[in-house]
């Protein structure tokens, strides 16, 4: 069954086709007993890639696939992951919609890119990243902030090949909310030592980031 509506589809294809460069591969982890939202985002996906035959869609089981979920970090789900000319290491925990749908848009045509409209700035500082960083950032589809924590992140991954960042929605895995006291959001955790609270513009982010790999440093937003 279509999730999207055909006004909405015209306007995506419209936005990719206008937009994309090369092809990106959407990965989804589901399986064969579904979980509440598993065949809602397969479904999501199925239609994003009807809109864009740059849009390469492959479907895995999370337990038959037990091997390609843990090579690509893949530890729940629904699952989505955009794979651009490289692995980028974006994810998607949980469906990408409300608020989060546009900002999944600009992400799939970012990859499809391989850079960013970070300013150079960050660029620049992001570089200094040379070890594994893991970031995860908390939403819910309502949250109108969200999106913006939730793409500097996915914009940092696709800038740094060391970055991983995922997007969790929190209604969908209480768990994990309650392990990283989510009590509002956009809530960001950094390599499970930093955190913070609200979008905060793309600089500040980065000095965080940073700041979880070198703990003593004193964070600089300028």
């Amino acid at each position: 069954m279509p999730i999207l509506k055909e006004r909405e589809k015209k306007l995506i294809a419209e936005k990719l086709n206008r937009n994309m460069e090369n092809d990106v591969r959407l990965i989804v982890f589901t399986q064969d007993f579904e979980c509440e939202y598993c065949a809602t985002n397969r479904e999501l996906m199925e239609d994003l890639a009807s809109l864009s035959d740059k849009i390469k869609l492959e479907v895995f089981d999370f337990e038959k696939d037990y091997e390609k979920a843990q090579r690509w970090g893949i530890d729940k789900i629904p699952a989505t992951a955009v794979f651009g000319i490289r692995e980028y290491g974006i994810r998607f925990f949980g469906l990408p919609t409300g608020y989060e749908f546009p900002a999944f848009i600009d992400t799939i045509i970012d990859a499809s890119r391989g850079t960013t409209k970070l300013q150079p700035i960050v660029k620049e500082k992001i570089k200094n990243v040379k070890e594994p960083v893991h970031i995860q950032v908390f939403v819910t589809p309502t949250c109108p902030y969200c999106p913006r924590a939730v793409r500097v992140a996915h914009q940092l991954a696709i800038e740094n090949e060391l970055i991983r960042a995922d997007m969790i929605e929190a209604i969908e895995f209480p768990q994990l909310a309650n392990k990283y006291d989510v009590i509002a959001v956009p809530k960001t955790i950094i390599n499970d030592v930093v955190s913070f609270e609200g979008a905060l513009p793309e600089m500040q982010f980065v000095e965080y980031v940073l700041s979880a790999i070198k703990p003593d440093r004193t964070i600089n937003y300028r």
